[in-house]
């Protein structure tokens, strides 16, 4: 793994996350992620939320994937390399964060959807100041992508360069024991398959609310 300085007002080297290790399967992919921290530049200050809840979505053999049909304008990040992010709009009023996972030419991705912030509360408030609690500030895809800032101009954003101004940094890996697994939320097709992994605890991981829910369970 690089390492860079921090921005002012920190102390000590970031580890940027090497792209080798996103570069595996999606699901293995996707709890490496847990933990992890992604720090973006926006123009109240940096912001930072280490991720707490991700979802893995695959290629061809996943149909809830936007790369299931094949690659298009759209869903070309995903098809690699590793390490890029993937941003796209929803509902015509929200963007959602990925990162782009395996090699070069395969398609795979891990949704960001839940982070707890980790730089300076106040910039946090000041950018999304609807938020009741601290927990609720990247509670959620939508609001974390808001958090941080990031929409269209981000799409294709390497995160492992650390000149990026959207950088992952790297953490150790969350210890298995707190690893959970579940469906994926809104996600019509393949909805039983259990690519949704959270750290057990955290106030931040979203709540699952579609009717038809699986059990929950460990890694």
């Amino acid at each position: 793994m690089s390492t860079e300085p921090r921005p002012a007002g920190e102390d000590g080297p970031v580890p940027l996350l090497d792209r080798d290790e996103l570069a595996g399967d999606v699901l293995v992919a996707a709890v490496r992620l847990l933990g992890c921290t992604v720090e973006a530049d926006t123009p109240e200050g940096t912001v930072a939320v280490r991720l707490v809840e991700v979802e893995a979505y695959r290629g061809a053999d996943d149909p809830a994937s936007h790369s299931f049909r094949g690659r298009t304008a759209r869903n070309g990040v995903m098809f690699g390399p590793a390490g890029h992010l993937y941003v796209y709009f929803v509902y015509g009023m929200h963007f959602c964060a990925n990162i782009s996972c395996l090699g070069d030419g395969e398609a795979g991705a891990v949704l960001l959807r839940a982070g707890e912030v980790e730089s300076d509360l106040a910039v946090a408030h000041a950018r999304r100041p609807t938020a009741r609690r601290s927990a609720d500030l990247a509670r959620g895809p939508a609001r974390l992508a808001s958090l941080l800032g990031l929409g269209r101009e981000h799409n294709g954003v390497d995160v492992t360069d650390p000149g990026s101004p959207v950088r992952l940094l790297a953490a150790p890996p969350i210890d298995p024991a707190l690893v959970r697994s579940g469906p994926r939320v809104g996600v019509a097709a393949a909805h039983d398959l259990p690519w949704r992994f959270w750290v057990a605890g955290s106030a931040a991981v979203s709540q699952y609310r579609p009717g038809r829910n699986a059990p929950v369970g460990r890694l």
